[in-house]
Parts: structure tokens; sequence; C-alpha cells
């Protein structure tokens, strides 16, 4: 009956931190074409249920490199003087972490990365347990690390240059014309960064919800550490992610696609293409990267590529704070909480 418990509340909790993640996340990849009026926000929502389904499927399908870096990054093994049942406990405190982290942010309208949310929350986590740092998989964290330059500045690189090109190719299109063949630009770029995110942080949740009923008992691992992720998470996890981009994803929408930059319709078409690119990249080479960052440090390289002023800089300045605050934060609330629910239970 305990374990029966424990299973009930690590899986509701996983649902929780995935339904926060379309909450909160996954308005990034439809924001531009929302802000440039060439999807409405319900159309956009459709784009954005559909193609993270399709993109968690066939990424994990044919590479499931990030689901597998996310479940071998950290060890749950707890040491001998706990209960037998305390690692499914700091899981479940872990994630619980992570939803009150990303719920505050949501508050503020501000998008913060719930890639490394979950990352620092599952640490702080697995380092109450008693291990020390040899619960860290070094060699995975290391992965985290050059995602960060690779969502930052790539992203940021990527949007800048994609947008000169766009401009020098239709320099001298007329603007009726460019802006008809940008609007169905937009509603392609949206379906690839709504893609590429079911492809990017589909995986990482499902990676944690495996963890979760490895824990339970009800999953085994092979002999490397990784997971066989069935068709039926894929599709539960992209519309439980598809159900919290469509209840409240409108704050992000808008910090992210109005209030950073006013963009027109080449310009999102440049920042979803430079940023959607990055994730292909980092997918195929299994590096979990931030969606948030690389969609965001893509528009910024969008909008600098105009002016410096065009970018709002104190939006970005709020951005990056936040972004600096999730790892220790989150990762210090994860050890927190599950310190806590040990003496609790």
């Amino acid at each position: 009956m305990v374990l029966s418990a424990a299973m009930i509340i690590s899986i509701t909790l996983v649902l929780a931190v995935i339904f926060v993640n379309g909450w909160t996340d996954a308005p990034n990849a439809i924001a531009t074409a929302v802000s440039t009026r060439c999807l409405s926000p319900r159309a956009a929502v459709l784009v954005a249920v559909v193609f993270n389904t399709i993109g968690a499927g066939v990424m994990t399908l044919f590479n499931a490199k990030v689901a597998e870096t996310i479940s071998k990054m950290v060890s749950f093994e707890a040491a001998s003087h706990l209960q037998a049942n305390a690692p499914l406990i700091v899981l479940a405190a872990s994630l619980s972490a992570i939803v009150i982290w990303a719920t505050a942010a949501w508050y503020f309208g501000i998008p913060t990365s719930e890639s490394h949310a979950l990352i620092a929350g599952i640490t702080g986590g697995a380092l109450a347990l008693g291990n020390g740092l040899s619960a860290i998989n070094m060699a995975e964290w290391k992965k985290v690390f050059y995602g960060l330059g690779i969502s930052s500045v790539l992203g940021f690189v990527s949007g800048f240059v994609i947008v000169h090109l766009i401009q020098q190719i239709f320099k001298h299109v007329k603007r009726a014309t460019a802006n008809t063949f940008f609007t169905g630009g937009q509603i392609f770029g949206a379906s690839w960064m709504a893609f590429m995110h079911g492809a990017q942080d589909g995986q990482k949740f499902m990676g944690v919800f495996m963890l979760a009923l490895y824990l339970n008992h009800a999953a085994s691992r092979s002999a490397d550490g990784s997971f066989r992720v069935e068709w039926w998470l894929i599709i539960l996890t992209s519309l439980v992610m598809g159900l919290g981009t469509s209840v409240g994803g409108w704050r992000i929408i808008k910090s992210v696609g109005m209030d950073m930059v006013r963009l027109e319709k080449y310009q999102g078409f440049a920042a979803d293409i430079a940023a959607a690119s990055c994730l292909l990249l980092s997918s195929l080479t299994g590096i979990p990267v931030s969606t948030t960052h690389t969609k965001t440090t893509a528009i910024m390289g969008v909008g600098t590529a105009r002016r410096l002023s065009s970018v709002n800089w104190s939006i970005v300045k709020d951005m990056v704070l936040a972004w600096i605050l999730t790892f220790p934060g989150c990762g210090l609330i994860g050890y927190l909480m599950a310190k806590l629910c040990l003496l609790i239970f």
C-alpha cells in the first residue's frame, strides 16, 4: 500500500511538471507566430499540441539520447540509514520544487527554462539522499553546460545571420508579396519549433517519467541504464503538455513574442528557423538544451540585426536573471523539499 500510494503521488507530480512545462515553456514555440498575427492563439495551441506529439514520437523512435541523458544524470540510490522508499519520496519532493519554481516565474511573466529547473530539482533531491557528489553523473551533467552555450550563443548568432540573409534575398520583393510568403513561413516555423520542443522537452520529461516508474518497480532498465519509451507515454506527455499551453501560455507568449522585440513576419520566421535548427542539432547529438534559451536568444539576435534599441533590454535582464537563478534556486528548493519530506514521511 505504501508503494502504491508513492507511485500515485510520484506519477501525478511528473504529470504536473509536464503540465507546467506546457504552461510556461511550450508557448515559446508559438510565440512569434501569434505575435505577428500569422496564427490565432487557438490555432497556435492546436499546432503546438499536434507537432509536440509528432516531435516527441518521431525523435524518440529514431534517437532517444536526450531522454537517456536525463534518466542517467543522477542516481537515486538511498544511503543505508534511510528507509526503502526514500528515493520515491525524494523524487516526488524534487518534482514539487520544479512546479513551485515554474509557477512563480509564470506569475511574473518570466519565461524560465523548465529543462534546467528539472535538472536542478532532481539533482538537489538526489543530493538529499546522502551519497554526496557521487550521486551526480558528471559525464551527463557536462552536456547541460554544452547545451547552455549552444542555446545561448548559437541561437543568437543564427538569428542574426538568418535575418540578414532574408533581407538580402527579399530586398527587391514587394512587401505585400513578402508578407504573404512569410505568413506561410511563420506557420511552418511554428510547426517546426513545436516539433523540436516535443523532441527536446518531451524526451526530458519522458526520461523522468520512466525514472519514476523504475523507482516504483514498474519499469526495467537496460544494461547501459537507458529505458524503452512506449508510445502511450509519448502521447500522454504531449497531450498533457498541450493542455498546459492552452490553459496558461498567454503571459509567456506576450513576454517573448511582443514585449521583448516587436517582430515583423520575416523576422519571426527567421527566429523560428534559427531556434528550430539549433534544437535539431542538439537533439541529434543528445545534448539537453533549453527551448526557452534557444528561442529567446534567437529573437534577440533577430532584433539586434536591425538595431540594438529594437530589443527591450529590461525584459532581457529579467529573463537572464531568472536563468542564472534557476540552477541554484531550484536545486536548493529540491534539496530542502526532499529533506523535509524525508523527515515527515
